[in-house]
């Protein structure tokens, strides 16, 4: 086989495992966009207007915390455990709790949450 045609052979194949690897990057990123999209559905049903903004700052100044706090409201709105809208307020104590659970297992502690 000439060089010629290794070279043609080895384009292709190379184009070919691009676009592979492209749709796959397409496909991976509208996957996190329909799971952005739910997720924010529920925040919307679950959080109040104030709350809701509260939220915003946090995923402004924080995103990484915010996207926890946003899977752990809809994992305990799917389990039943949130009936009707979650206030300020209530999101405030929230907020604290996840905190003191934070510095409780960065110190190695136990905390135990009560609803």
């Amino acid at each position: 086989m000439p060089d010629d045609e290794l070279d043609e052979i080895r384009k292709r194949k190379m184009q070919q495992m691009f676009q592979e690897r492209m749709q796959e990057q397409y496909g991976a990123e509208e996957q996190e966009k329909q799971v952005s999209q739910q997720l924010k559905s529920i925040i919307d049903k679950i959080l109040t207007s104030e709350a809701s903004e509260r939220l915003n700052n946090i995923r402004f100044a924080m995103p990484e915390f915010a996207r926890q706090i946003e899977i752990l409201l809809v994992q305990l709105y799917q389990a039943g455990k949130i009936r009707g809208q979650i206030d300020d307020k209530q999101f405030k104590e929230i907020l604290i709790q996840l905190k003191s659970n934070k510095s409780a297992s960065e110190t190695g502690g136990i905390t135990r949450i009560s609803k």
